[in-house]
């Protein structure tokens, strides 16, 4: 006989649609170091493992000659006061941990992954990268001479050259959303240069710490040991530059790049105000219905009904300043063409017929789960506080697009569609 409190597996469970779901952002914790330095901490129980992520004001936002912020960033972790960038990569590898380096528009990052316990020995290290780098000529030549070798290979791709252009299109060359590699940017980089941006950007004043996983009792004092006791370098003057987006006045483009390719890329853009819109959560919606998704509208045309390629998809760029709408993909170099008329073909379409409501409830419930999964576990609820924090936003803003994809209706995505999907803004590109 069955317990009252026993399942009855003849009988399937409910399904709760994630629409449903009430979704919210678990809290951080907030402390200061000594100097002032913000750390905003997640901690977990679940595994022994943690992460510690410093973030500078240093992306290319800031640079005053191309490719410095990249380089500097790279190179950081490439010899120090005391330590070879071999010998460096030798101790993270020997405590079986992974330092990650990065640089995007705003900000250059440096995050560690490791074992809860080797983290009293990783911080020493980190600080030293940060606080002491010192740029060595050899190692300066060898990332040049790598970066070019990238560079040449990758000019050869159709794909490279059509994302190289279309921001250039948009934005233009002189603004950093536009704004390419060169070889002649790569020679130019010196180790004066270097130093100069080093100095100026990544000083304790510009420094942000996110940590997650599980943080050892005393993590608060070790952060403050290594990080908060002085002022590194000393507080920074650099100010924030402006920039003028100087878009194409050209907006059709064909390029021969690969005369003996079978395929090429096919990309359109148009700009769009900036992630602070109040348009943007709906977007958000819009724009995973016309082609966010490996269900969305082109790739049931252009995929699945034409067979033009293996994978179309449109982008929202989730940027501080200005930003746009793009549409992607690589397709048969006699279907191009065909491609790009049946993507003018989706926007008609999307401009004309109300979004039905059994498409409208499936990318409801697609967009709730891809928030679920971003909120799956301690690193992934920092990831998503951290950008949330460098923009200068808190939890409603998160808020607002969880109740737009549970809100928006029909009528209100077809005013966006003839604010955004009308065909005279676009840019278009087909590189072959």
């Amino acid at each position: 006989m069955k317990s009252p409190n026993e399942l009855d597996r003849r009988v399937a469970p409910a399904i709760t649609d994630a629409v449903h779901f009430d979704i919210r952002l678990k809290p951080y914790e907030h402390f200061l170091l000594d100097n002032g330095i913000p750390v905003y901490a997640i901690p977990s129980s679940n595994q022994e493992t943690m992460m510690v992520e410093l973030s500078f004001d240093a992306g290319n936002w800031y640079e005053g000659r191309k490719l410095e912020a990249t380089a500097v960033n790279h190179l950081m972790k490439n010899g120090t006061e005391n330590h070879s960038a071999l010998e460096l990569s030798e101790m993270v590898e020997y405590y079986g941990a992974f330092l990650d380096c990065s640089c995007h528009h705003e900000h250059g990052n440096f995050t560690i992954h490791s074992l809860t316990r080797h983290i009293g020995e990783l911080l020493p290290l980190l600080r030293e990268i940060i606080t002491t780098p010192v740029f060595p000529g050899e190692e300066l030549d060898l990332y040049r001479q790598n970066m070019k070798q990238h560079l040449a290979v990758n000019l050869l791709k159709c794909e490279f050259v059509a994302n190289r252009k279309i921001d250039e299109c948009l934005f233009g060359l002189s603004h950093p959303y536009g704004s390419f590699s060169s070889m002649e940017a790569y020679d130019a980089l010196n180790r004066e240069g270097l130093l100069e941006f080093y100095r100026s950007h990544y000083t304790f004043d510009r420094c942000r710490i996110f940590a997650a996983g599980k943080l050892p009792p005393d993590f608060a004092p070790q952060l403050n040991r290594q990080f908060g006791k002085d002022s590194w370098i000393g507080p920074s003057s650099a100010a924030r530059p402006s920039y003028e987006v100087h878009p194409d006045l050209v907006h059709s483009f064909r390029i021969q790049n690969d005369p003996q390719g079978v395929q090429g890329a096919v990309r359109m853009g148009r700009p769009f105000p900036n992630r602070f819109h109040p348009d943007f959560p709906g977007m958000r919606v819009l724009n995973t219905i016309f082609g966010g998704y490996f269900g969305s509208r082109l790739m049931s045309n252009i995929r699945e009904e034409k067979g033009f390629t293996y994978g179309i998809h449109s982008h929202l760029y989730n940027t501080r300043e200005c930003s746009a709408i793009t549409i992607q993909t690589e397709a048969g170099r006699e279907v191009c063409e065909s491609a790009l008329t049946e993507i003018y073909k989706e926007m008609e379409r999307i401009r004309q017929e109300p979004v039905e409501e059994e498409e409208l409830h499936l990318v409801r419930n697609y967009l709730m789960g891809s928030m679920l999964g971003d909120l799956d576990g301690p690193f992934q609820l920092i990831q998503r506080w951290r950008d949330l924090i460098l923009s200068g936003l808190d939890e409603s803003y998160f808020n607002k697009n969880i109740e737009t994809v549970r809100t928006i209706t029909a009528e209100e995505l077809l005013e966006l569609a003839w604010k955004y999907f009308l065909p005279d803004p676009w840019y278009e590109l087909i590189v072959i």
